[in-house]
């Protein structure tokens, strides 16, 4: 008789591909955290790249050849971790600094490990936080040699820069001009209508 495969959609927990052979939680998480190096090493090759938590979820499993049911959400915090104290021990700049949110293109708080590693307390302020992050992404394009010959600069995720300029556009857009009642012109900072007096 010939050996099915499984389908991955019927498979639950932690396997092996393609003949998914189950395998533990614990041995996953190791050799994700040990892919996840590698692929940091190979996106800080490229000037200001980031990668999003999905994107790096997706790729830890594809190049491990183990796979699971659950949603990255759930564990990509227990592979970064492990990350962090990888290049800590190594003297490596922070490789997890190039991880960013999808929908906001943080760090976000998963930073804060970063930050107790080298002995740092906590941000509080989110921006704060984003900017540190980006002086370690920047160390990252310079260990892996792709920053410009001129050092390079700190540089937030696109996304969240693209959010910061939005949010300055509209509150620009939003400040109400205050009109002149009898001859409806813009009034200037002194108070007084230049037409009117």
């Amino acid at each position: 008789m010939l050996a099915t495969m499984p389908n991955s959609a019927d498979l639950k927990g932690f396997w092996h591909e393609p003949d998914g052979t189950p395998t533990s939680k614990a041995l996953a998480l190791k050799e994700w955290a040990l892919a996840a190096h590698e692929i940091l090493a190979g996106v800080a090759s490229s000037y200001q790249a980031v990668i999003r938590h999905a994107e790096l979820a997706d790729e830890v499993q594809a190049r491990s050849a183990i796979r699971t049911s659950q949603d990255q959400r759930n564990w990509i915090n227990s592979v970064l971790v492990p990350v962090v104290h990888m290049c800590h021990r190594a003297e490596e700049p922070p490789l997890t600094s190039l991880v960013v949110r999808k929908h906001d293109g943080q760090v976000g708080e998963s930073y804060d490990e970063v930050l107790t590693v080298a002995g740092l307390r906590t941000l509080d302020d989110p921006l704060a936080r984003e900017n540190h992050a980006a002086r370690a992404r920047l160390e990252c394009y310079r260990w892996a040699g792709s920053a410009p010959a001129d050092g390079g600069e700190p540089a937030l995720a696109p996304v969240l820069r693209e959010k910061i300029v939005r949010a300055r556009r509209t509150a620009k857009v939003d400040v109400p001009v205050k009109t002149c009642p009898t001859c409806f012109m813009a009034i200037p900072s002194t108070g007084v209508c230049d037409t009117c007096g």
